[in-house]
């Protein structure tokens, strides 16, 4: 097995195509000192706003802060969230180029009023989740067959806002099968038919549970789960994040159980970006899976850690 400083020095430079939803993360953050004369909910005065990029946008983020090179396929409206998110990436110089834009759409936005204690009150979400058709799935699969011919891996970032259709799904396992590149999936569970061909795919305990109709309570509840989900979805691996329970991953080669490594939790939003990047990089650095999943597992207890959306370095993972 190799070391987590031989691992990190391949992944180095490695190409991911990340496909999925792009999503702007909009957090107005105020202090709370009273609860409304009209209505039982508390006052938020409010302090400062802050953008995080969402879904496929975070994983890329993450990509690239372990080290590696991305592009990105997906939609976003035309509008002024579309302005922000994409100059957001070009500032972190990940890749555009599959991006399209659709003036039927809006760009995904979710507006989270959190209090300064990091506490939430509530959410809304701008949204258009029909799955993408006519000529804007074309386009995207035009420019997943001209990107994906140079990427190490593919990842599909699935969060049901419509870019994952099965069109889309199937360009994407055409193109890694005939290219023999690891596919990777961050799932949702409506979605499942769509994975086939999948290297592995990475849904948390509730999905994994919503697919299979098992309970997952023990060790040996998600080794029976994992199976069931891989035959279900007719993937080559699974691995199932457990939050503080850690994760299961059954592979070609075997199976483990990864104890969660987090000292201490302060958000796991976006968490399961993280998971899938590490995992790509891995993969992609030709690492064996359970290697793959270790390095994840390790970028997972660093990034829960930090509150919304976020990405982690390569120099956290080399100091832990």
């Amino acid at each position: 097995m190799p070391t987590v400083h031989a691992l990190l020095e391949k992944i180095r430079g490695r190409s991911i195509l990340v496909v999925g939803d792009l999503m702007l993360d909009h957090f107005v953050i105020g202090r709370v000192d009273r609860i409304s004369p009209e209505a039982p909910v508390p006052v938020v005065q409010f302090e400062h706003d802050e953008f995080r990029l969402g879904g496929a946008a975070n994983v890329a983020s993450n990509v690239m802060a372990m080290g590696g090179r991305v592009e990105l396929a997906g939609v976003v409206g035309d509008d002024g969230e579309a302005d922000r998110l994409l100059a957001d990436l070009s500032r972190r110089q990940i890749g555009r180029g599959g991006i399209v834009k659709d003036q039927a759409r809006c760009t995904t936005r979710k507006v989270r009023i959190v209090t300064t204690r990091n506490q939430q009150v509530a959410r809304i979400d701008y949204e258009r989740d029909g799955e993408i058709e006519g000529e804007t799935e074309r386009a995207i699969v035009r420019h997943i067959q001209e990107l994906g011919a140079s990427a190490d891996a593919i990842v599909i970032s699935d969060y049901l806002k419509g870019v994952v259709s099965r069109g889309v799904a199937q360009a994407v396992a055409a193109l890694a099968g005939r290219r023999r590149i690891p596919l990777l999936v961050d799932p949702k569970v409506p979605h499942v038919d769509y994975y086939a061909g999948g290297t592995i795919v990475t849904p948390n305990h509730h999905e994994a549970e919503a697919v299979t109709h098992m309970r997952i309570r023990s060790s040996g509840d998600a080794r029976d789960a994992a199976r069931r989900f891989r035959d279900r979805v007719r993937c080559d691996a699974v691995l199932i994040t457990r939050g503080e329970h850690g994760m299961w991953l059954l592979a070609p080669e075997g199976e483990a159980e990864l104890p969660a490594e987090a000292r201490e939790v302060a958000d796991v939003t976006g968490a399961g970006d993280t998971v899938i990047a590490a995992l790509a990089l891995g993969l992609a650095a030709g690492a064996a899976t359970a290697d793959a999943a270790r390095l994840a597992n390790r970028a997972a207890g660093i990034v829960v850690g930090k509150f919304g959306p976020a990405a982690v370095t390569i120099e956290e993972l080399q100091g832990r």
